[in-house]
């Protein structure tokens, strides 16, 4: 009989996102292509809905990540 851990963060009792990031640390690289094909899911059907708004609010909320990216990449 085996028995799971239970979760330890506060996150990972949100009910899907608490599931797919209790996977993805537990095997990284084995699940972070399904992690981007629900993203990229969810942005579909948010286009879908709620049209190009949905697209423009994701592109500024991504703002400071890509200035993060860049900053790293300059550091080298």
């Amino acid at each position: 009989m085996t028995t799971l851990a239970a979760p330890r963060r506060l996150y990972h009792y949100i009910p899907v996102l608490g599931w797919i990031l209790r996977d993805l640390e537990r095997d990284f690289f084995g699940h972070i292509g399904y992690a981007a094909l629900i993203a990229v899911t969810a942005m579909v059907l948010a286009v879908k809905t709620w049209g190009l708004v949905a697209l423009g609010l994701t592109a500024l909320a991504l703002v400071p990540v890509v200035f993060i990216v860049l900053i790293l990449l300059t550091r080298g």
